[in-house]
């Protein structure tokens, strides 16, 4: 039988808890619980892992559309060049509403309110929602919606899933943090993906006009 490495299958399996915990019970008591579990179980090998996984949000966030873009000009691909500027636009989307919210809400860090809690670095901005979760699932829901393959669609949601657990198990945020940027990230990709399609269809409708 098939076995997967345990820092994919866990991350999967712990949002999936984090989903149903957090529509049962929006206590503090439990957002606190539940991180305190995660932290607690750092070692110095999933340290590696798990600060990996962070790391690469905003890297690879950044290169997706440049990519898109580069190989959509350079193969006069019209699709894939679309699909460049809609997640440039979709960027701009999430960034809003996730710093917006930020500074709405500005709740304190974990490690902050409760010393118990050991990040593997210091922030001071505002907890919620998790930045590098939110950019995370954008990118993964972005790629899904333009190139809705299963080769695509599931590396790219077994990624941000593991970006999301990276950033409890490093004690930077509360599961309901996580949960937020995970919600926002995927809205704002879906917002970007209807936004592309009607401008296409206000295209394509003026372009009939013309001819008539």
């Amino acid at each position: 039988m098939k076995t997967y490495p345990i820092y994919i299958i866990r991350p999967v399996a712990i949002l999936v808890i984090i989903v149903f915990s957090s529509l049962c019970c929006c206590a503090q008591n439990t957002d606190i619980d539940l991180l305190r579990d995660l932290n607690r179980q750092r070692t110095a090998s999933m340290d590696k892992v798990m600060t990996g996984f962070t790391n690469s949000v905003y890297p690879i966030a950044g290169l997706v559309p440049v990519t898109e873009l580069i190989v959509g000009y350079a193969k006069h691909d019209k699709k894939i060049t679309d699909n460049g500027w809609q997640t440039i636009a979709g960027l701009g989307v999430n960034t809003i509403l996730t710093f917006g919210l930020k500074d709405i809400v500005n709740r304190t860090r974990p490690y902050v309110t409760y010393t118990d809690i050991k990040p593997y670095r210091h922030n001071t901005d505002a907890s919620f929602p998790s930045g590098h979760t939110s950019y995370s699932f954008y990118t993964a829901g972005s790629l899904s919606l333009c190139y809705p393959k299963w080769y695509v669609i599931v590396p790219s949601y077994l990624w941000a899933a593991s970006v999301g657990y990276s950033r409890m198990y490093l004690g930077m945020h509360y599961p309901t943090d996580v949960l937020a940027g995970a919600v926002i990230g995927t809205g704002s990709a879906w917002l970007a993906y209807q936004g592309n399609k009607w401008l296409q269809h206000c295209k394509s409708k003026r372009a009939a006009l013309k001819q008539e």
